[in-house]
């Protein structure tokens, strides 16, 4: 092990991993005023496509960002936000499905999701912050004390070694992660699905294509993926018997079948294994593990990394409040209370249609082998009721601390639904509204808890009262009180992570009703 730096690094927040969740992370706690220090492994940002959806929630968290147009401008267009299923790429459909929020909008939203490849999406978020981010370097140890964490790292190059020291550590270095190994955290689930690999490849296929475009063309023989408007494509399926003699251009045209004669060029292989597993700890005192390494999700539907990104939004206000001094501790409880839940839900939801896949893409293998020539309509993997996979990305409940419900036992959050009914209760996403053309309820909330109320005169705080909370009080028009279910003097409080944390149907019962609520919900103990 190299011999470290002693004079060393100090960070308030020490982030491993450089995917979307680290990156995105990383640029959250920025826009608090936060210090991180990010560190990443690998070189440079995968080249590698890996994950292709950004859902519509992730598109909310980037407009706060401002990187959701720039993410759009480098997206596929909305009729690539479909699911076809064939049984070689030259084939007819047999099945079809949208994608709900992605292949157009819809009212709950004031964005649209996009098919898009992770190595697009990365340098976006990369340049959203400028906090400082080392490549090529590993985390080879950490140490927890009651000031901080104490973190080793080995220069991949020249193996030199750095001491860091930080206030809280944020891992999000994926599904290996060396974090959560250090720590001992096990993990609850199937886990390995099966080995898979993928292939990029360039060909001419706009033939097959052009006039039924779709983000992902399921077939018999493997799954192919657009990568980019102007071309390029992978296709992926389980890993053959001798992976290391494969001829891929062979196999990929096996795939595209008969009829397509588009000159394959193999560009690059990967074998990896799809697994399925949620952390058995989210939080290991000032240790905090976020998207894969917290959650590793099959990519069947394209929930992983979006699971991953709000885990970041909800977690880095909570972390800059403890950092700054107006959160207490106890609300870091909170990120696994709220989160963990969202991460059990979506991996039931995700092994289950990944396994009904599996089963129709057998069914299909074993009629061509009979020689059976017409497919039959099936019920696919993503029925139109698993595409409106809103219920999953817009109506997450989190029920913790950090929500005041008004009621002596709080209700269960439900088990996930693919409907998504909006609601201005708390622990909800506050339901969108337009306010002004262009301008929606989501765009009230940023690096503060906001009170939305159609009286801001009463609910304003006397000068000083707020303190030390980051707050501000916006004006909601009396056309949208039947929606949020208020009175003409009501209000909403929304944290910054957009989920409401607590709701008052009409006035204030005295001067310090707001303070006692964010004393409370940020786990802060009452003057």
């Amino acid at each position: 092990m190299p011999v470290p730096d002693d004079a060393g690094t100090e960070t308030d927040v020490l982030i491993v991993g450089a995917g979307p969740v680290g990156l995105t992370a990383r640029a959250l706690l920025e826009r608090w005023g936060v210090p991180t220090l990010l560190v990443e492994r690998h070189r440079a940002l995968s080249p590698f496509p890996r994950s292709r959806l950004v859902n519509v929630r992730s598109m909310e968290i980037f407009r706060g960002l401002g990187t959701a147009a720039g993410i759009t401008d480098v997206a596929f267009p909305p009729e690539y936000g479909r699911i076809r299923f064939r049984d070689t790429l030259d084939g007819p459909d047999f099945a079809s499905a949208a994608m709900a929020g992605i292949d157009a909008r819809v009212p709950e939203s004031p964005e649209r999701g996009v098919v898009s490849s992770q190595d697009r999406l990365e340098p976006l978020l990369l340049g959203a912050a400028d906090s400082p981010v080392r490549f090529g370097t590993e985390l080879t140890a950490l140490t927890e004390n009651d000031e901080g964490v104490e973190a080793l790292l080995a220069d991949r190059g020249s193996g030199a070694g750095t001491r860091v020291r930080a206030r809280h550590v944020l891992a999000a270095d994926g599904a290996h992660s060396t974090v959560r190994r250090l720590l001992g955290i096990g993990t609850a689930g199937p886990g390995a699905l099966g080995d898979i690999t993928t292939v990029v490849f360039d060909a001419d296929l706009g033939r097959w294509c052009a006039d039924r475009p779709a983000g992902v063309y399921f077939t018999a023989h493997g799954s192919f993926l657009p990568l980019y408007p102007e071309g390029g494509w992978s296709w992926f399926a389980p890993t053959p018997d001798d992976p290391e003699h494969a001829d891929w251009a062979a196999i990929v045209a096996h795939a595209l079948g008969p009829g397509v004669h588009a000159g394959v060029e193999v560009l690059r292989v990967q074998q990896w294994v799809m697994r399925a597993f949620v952390a058995e700890e989210f939080r290991h005192g000032r240790v905090l593990l976020a998207g894969d390494a917290a959650h590793a999700m099959p990519i069947i539907g394209g929930l992983g990394m979006n699971t991953g990104v709000a885990d970041a939004h909800n977690l880095c206000w909570k972390l800059a409040g403890v950092v700054q001094g107006w959160a207490g501790s106890p609300l870091l409880d909170t990120y696994a209370a709220e989160r963990r839940p969202v991460a059990q839900r979506t991996l039931r939801q995700t092994v289950a249609n990944t396994r009904l896949l599996q089963q129709v893409q057998q069914h299909h293998r074993e009629r061509i082998a009979s020689g059976e020539t017409t497919p039959k309509q099936v019920e696919t993997p993503w029925s139109e009721q698993y595409f409106a996979q809103l219920g999953l990305v817009l109506g997450a409940a989190y029920r913790s601390a950090a929500v005041l419900t008004g009621h002596a036992t709080p209700p269960e959050p439900s088990d996930g639904g693919t409907d998504y009914v909006p609601t201005a209760e708390p622990g909800h996403r506050l339901p969108h509204l337009w306010l002004a053309p262009g301008r929606s309820t989501l765009d009230t909330l940023g690096e503060w808890f906001t009170v939305l109320t159609p009286d801001p005169a009463r609910w304003a705080p006397r000068t000083g009262a707020a303190a030390p909370w980051p707050l501000r009080v916006e004006a909601l028009p009396h056309e949208h009180l039947g929606t949020y279910r208020l009175g003409p003097h009501g209000a909403l409080l929304v944290r910054p992570d957009g989920h409401i944390g607590a709701r008052w149907a009409d006035a204030p019962r005295d001067d310090d009703t707001l303070r006692r609520a964010l004393a409370a919900i940020t786990g802060m103990a009452p003057d």
